[in-house]
C-alpha cells in the first residue's frame, strides 16, 4: 500500500510484547468491540510482522469522527485476560527516513520535506 492510497487511514500498533491475535481476532475486534459499521470501513490490512492494522475509512469525516471519540489509544482483552495497550494514530504522519543517492550537502529541501541531516 503505498502513501496515496492510505488516505482516511488510521493505524492501530499493537505492543509487540504481547500474544499475536487472528485476523478473524481483528476483524471482531473491529465492528463488534469497537462498533465500526462495515461500510464506513471499506478494507484492513494487517502487517503481522510490524504488528500494525491499517483501518481504512470511506471518508476524512468519519476516520476523525473516530480519532476524537478514541483518542490515541485503544484496549485489546485476549481470551487468557490478558491486556493490550494499542496506540492509535493517522496514516501517513510521524517522520519517515528517506533515502536519496548522490545528494549533495548544500540541499536542504525537496518536495517530500525538509531535510534534517545527510548521513
Amino acid at each position: 500500500m503505498s502513501s496515496s492510497e492510505r488516505q482516511h487511514t488510521i493505524i492501530c500498533v499493537f505492543d509487540p510484547k504481547s500474544q499475536r491475535i487472528s485476523a478473524f481476532q481483528i476483524h471482531e475486534w473491529i465492528y463488534e468491540q469497537r462498533r465500526l459499521p462495515e461500510e464506513d470501513v471499506p478494507m484492513i490490512q494487517v502487517d503481522e510482522p510490524r504488528r500494525r492494522v491499517y483501518i481504512k475509512f470511506t471518508s476524512e469525516e468519519r476516520m476523525q469522527a473516530v480519532l476524537q471519540k478514541i483518542q490515541s489509544q485503544l484496549e485489546y482483552h485476549h481470551d487468557n485476560g490478558e491486556l493490550s495497550i494499542i496506540n492509535i494514530e493517522k496514516a501517513g504522519m510521524g517522520m519517515r527516513k528517506v533515502r536519496k543517492e548522490n545528494l549533495p550537502p548544500e540541499v536542504y529541501h525537496s518536495k517530500y520535506g525538509d531535510m534534517k541531516r545527510i548521513i
